[in-house]
C-alpha cells in the first residue's frame, strides 16, 4: 500500500529513501477507505488532512448560492487532494471533498506534514517540487478559465487528461470546465467528429 507513495516521493524528490526514513513516513500516514459519495471534507469544517490517493477518485468543489456545484479539482491515483488554505491557516473551508468512486487514501495532518518536511530532506525536496508544480498548474487553470473559449478548454482537458472523459460523468466535467452540461455535450459531439 505504501509503495506507490514511496515511488511518488522519490520521483518528485529525485532521490531515494533509506529504509529507516521510509519507516518514519509509513508510521506518519494513516490509511483510510471512503465509499462513493463519502466526504473527506465538508464546507464550513476545518480541513484536517491532506490525502494521497492510492485507488479511486475524489473531487474538491464548492456550491454557490443557487445550489450549483463548481468543481475546482479532481483527484485520481497518485494525486493529492485537500484544501491547502484551510489546512494551513486552520480556517473553515469553502469547499467539499468527496469520493467519486470507492477510494483508498493515505492521510496526513498539517503538523505531520511540517514534521516530515523539517526532518527528512527527501520529503522536503518533494514538497518544494510539488509547490512549484501546483503554483504553475493553478496559474494555467486560471488563465485558461479567463482566456480560452469553452471549446478550447474542452480540447485542453481532452489533450491533458483523456482518461477523465471516460472516467467522470459529463455533468462533473462540465462543472470542472465552467460550462453547462448542454454546452459540454455539444462541444464533445463536435470534438469527437
Amino acid at each position: 500500500m505504501y509503495e506507490s507513495l514511496r515511488a511518488y516521493i522519490e520521483k518528485y524528490a529525485s532521490d531515494t529513501f533509506s529504509e529507516t526514513d521510509f519507516e518514519v513516513v509509513k508510521k506518519t500516514f494513516t490509511h483510510k477507505r471512503f465509499k462513493k459519495g463519502q466526504f473527506l471534507l465538508q464546507e464550513g469544517d476545518v480541513c484536517k488532512y491532506n490525502a494521497f490517493i492510492l485507488k479511486g477518485s475524489m473531487r474538491l468543489y464548492s456550491v454557490d448560492a443557487k445550489g450549483i456545484e463548481h468543481i475546482i479539482q479532481f483527484g485520481i491515483e497518485n494525486w493529492w487532494v485537500g484544501d491547502r488554505e484551510s489546512l494551513t491557516m486552520l480556517t473553515p473551508s469553502k469547499y467539499n471533498i468527496d469520493a467519486i468512486e470507492d477510494t483508498e487514501v493515505l492521510l496526513i495532518t498539517s503538523e505531520e506534514l511540517q514534521q516530515l518536511t523539517a526532518t527528512l530532506p527527501i520529503f522536503s525536496k518533494m514538497i518544494h517540487t510539488l509547490n512549484q508544480r501546483n503554483f504553475s498548474a493553478s496559474q494555467k487553470r486560471i488563465h485558461d478559465a479567463l482566456s480560452l473559449t469553452a471549446e478550447d478548454r474542452f480540447l485542453e482537458l481532452q489533450k491533458n487528461h483523456p482518461d477523465f472523459l471516460q472516467r467522470f460523468p459529463q455533468t462533473m466535467l462540465a462543472s470542472y470546465l465552467g460550462i453547462t452540461a448542454e454546452t459540454y455535450s455539444r462541444i464533445r459531439k463536435k470534438a469527437l467528429k
